[in-house]
């Protein structure tokens, strides 16, 4: 009876899903769009891994999914802006969460400020002081990129949005934050080019900002010299 409920359940979602708008399919996961008891809602369903042994393919996924539920609603609970979270189904492994209508992903809004020779240092300060908040939480991104973050309309209000914890998960460690910071930098200055003097800002903001910055910021500058000597073998 069990098995039974379960297959009915994931037929469907099925069926839900394929309702949806589709807007986009990564190697782990796919994003769609549409309503979720009249909400605007995105859905992100983790698919199976055929690769993966079909048993530790479910578990990780589950883990995966369980992981994602808890950083929003640990961020949500501590006041630092992320997507409501509406449902997490773990059967087939869907998260359905507030769609943020009207948004522009901060990658975007940089650039454009950047073509028109505007400042953004108050953007890059109003991030510091959002990751400063997620971290004292104790939450670790995992992919923090100007692409997973996005502001709210008005645009120019600043109202960010951290979006995309796939891999996020719990950590006190300084080390994780550090190591959270350098994949933020190196994707930072990749996407957005004469933007060091940004990103300076961005940290100061942080450590004005977060009662545990100081083991933070040395963590990350311990893992900007191992990047760099990374980048120098071979």
């Amino acid at each position: 009876m069990a098995c039974q409920a379960e297959c009915e359940s994931r037929r469907r979602s099925r069926e839900y899903l394929d309702g949806l708008q589709l807007m986009k399919q990564g190697a782990e996961a796919r994003v769609y769009r549409g309503k979720f008891l009249g909400k605007a809602a995105v859905v992100k369903e983790r698919f199976p891994k055929t690769y993966r042994h079909p048993g530790l393919d479910e578990k990780l996924t589950h883990r995966r999914t369980a992981q994602e539920g808890r950083a929003i609603l640990r961020c949500r609970k501590a006041g630092i802006p992320a997507p409501a979270l509406y449902f997490v189904d773990y059967v087939s492994n869907c998260i359905y969460m507030e769609d943020i209508e009207g948004s522009a992903m901060v990658r975007d809004y940089v650039t454009t400020v950047q073509e028109k020779g505007g400042n953004l240092c108050h953007l890059a300060e109003k991030i510091g002081r959002v990751l400063a908040r997620m971290h004292d939480e104790d939450v670790v991104h995992g992919d923090l990129t100007t692409s997973n973050m996005l502001l709210r309309p008005p645009h120019q209000d600043l109202d960010l949005v951290l979006i995309d914890f796939g891999l996020s998960f719990i950590s006190a460690l300084p080390e994780d934050k550090g190591v959270d910071l350098y994949v933020l930098e190196k994707a930072f200055l990749s996407t957005h080019p004469n933007t060091e003097d940004v990103f300076s800002a961005l940290l100061n903001s942080y450590s004005a900002s977060s009662k545990k910055s100081a083991a933070v910021i040395k963590k990350l500058d311990e893992v900007r010299l191992r990047g760099r000597k990374r980048s120098m073998v071979g």
